[in-house]
């Protein structure tokens, strides 16, 4: 792991993203992938030090802003919504955050409820104050406003 908290590995990612209800590991486009019900979530891409995860454009926005050595995009992502992660820059906590967030909108609402309910995420026991907790600021602030 990288000088003061930041970076982390795919594996590691995974082996926090597996806790969560319904995920499963894959492949999308030859490359190791992270599913809940057939949905993709988040895929490692092809250089094997970047991921693409799921991200709301409100959410990605306010990620990229926030932390732009860690979120970014290339021009493939732009009109989708995704954001790319460099794992050597992450904070572990922050990308689990954007995962589980990519998982809370895709997976059932059932799955979510129960696992809300139970006091589940994906969080390891330590947090800092983090894009990925900027971006839920955010739309805790916008969610609303969206009614």
């Amino acid at each position: 792991m990288a000088v003061g908290g930041r970076g982390t590995s795919w594996q590691r990612i995974c082996a926090d993203a597996l806790r969560l209800p319904g995920v499963e590991q894959g492949t999308s486009y030859r490359t190791p992938a992270l599913y809940v019900r057939q949905k993709l979530l988040a895929r490692l891409r092809e250089d094997n030090e970047t991921v693409a995860v799921r991200a709301e454009f409100l959410d990605r926005d306010v990620l990229l802003a926030a932390d732009p050595a860690t979120f970014f995009l290339t021009d493939h992502y732009r009109a989708h919504p995704w954001v790319l992660i460099r794992l050597a820059k992450a904070r572990h906590a922050s990308a689990l955050e954007v995962l589980e967030q990519a998982w809370r909108r895709v997976a059932p609402r059932r799955l979510v409820a129960a696992w809300t309910a139970r006091g589940g995420s994906s969080r390891p026991t330590t947090r800092s104050s983090s894009a990925a907790d900027a971006a839920a600021r955010s739309r805790r602030a916008t969610s609303g406003r969206r009614r």
